[in-house]
């Protein structure tokens, strides 16, 4: 990437042509790049735009593995401990529930928001967004679905409930007989795959597309 505008020619240029690094608050003149181009910032080095050649496809497909993956992530069983006889089949929804009965009605909540519900709610802004793009319709709704996801995004904390998982595990297995379930698998694909669409849907191409004429090629 070009080394930074002088203040003089960032103060000419308008705000849709400016660009700040989250990392570093640079103020940098906005790059054109082609598909395939990376910009990054001139300080730092942290990666600030990228250009797919095809998200909207990709995208669609990930989206889709994971509605796949939530329903079994977070109902079939994570772990079954057998305990002095006793067999219990844990998953997230009766991780829940033994909160909510134990009288902790509050940490019950949040860690139903966190773990099902905002993950949910992501995937689905996430899959009408794309689906805007793709038949070029409804672009105002996926905009405002777009921002939606981008506040949601300070709320999923599916790596903290894994790794929390991941420590029980530790702590549990020398206590009684743990087995591993189908949702543990699930729950770690589930998370592998929204990583992945993170890195295909580029938010730079998506508000791009989003605002392109109903008429535009893309």
């Amino acid at each position: 990437m070009s080394e930074p505008a002088a203040a003089p020619e960032l103060s000419q240029l308008p705000l849709e042509q400016l660009l700040a690094c989250p990392e570093c608050d640079l103020l940098m003149a906005r790059p054109t790049l082609a598909h395939g181009q990376v910009a990054e910032c001139a300080r730092c080095g942290y990666e600030l735009l990228r250009l797919r050649h095809r998200f909207v496809g990709p995208g669609l497909a990930l989206v889709l593995a994971a509605l796949l993956l939530y329903f079994p992530a977070n109902f079939l069983p994570i772990m079954q401990l057998n305990l002095l006889g006793r067999v219990t089949d844990d998953t997230v929804w009766t991780g829940v529930l033994s909160l909510y009965r134990g009288d902790m009605q509050g940490i019950a909540f949040v860690v139903l928001l966190c773990s099902m519900v905002v993950p949910l709610l992501k995937l689905l802004c996430q899959f009408v967004v794309l689906l805007c793009i793709a038949t070029r319709r409804a672009k105002s709704l996926g905009m405002l679905l777009y921002r939606a996801y981008h506040h949601l995004r300070e709320w999923g904390m599916l790596e903290v409930y894994l790794l929390g998982i991941l420590v029980s595990i530790i702590k549990l297995r020398d206590m009684a007989e743990l087995s591993l379930g189908v949702g543990l698998a699930c729950f770690a694909g589930l998370l592998v795959v929204q990583v992945w669409l993170e890195l295909v849907m580029s938010p730079q191409q998506v508000w791009e597309a989003l605002a392109e004429p109903v008429d535009a090629r893309r």
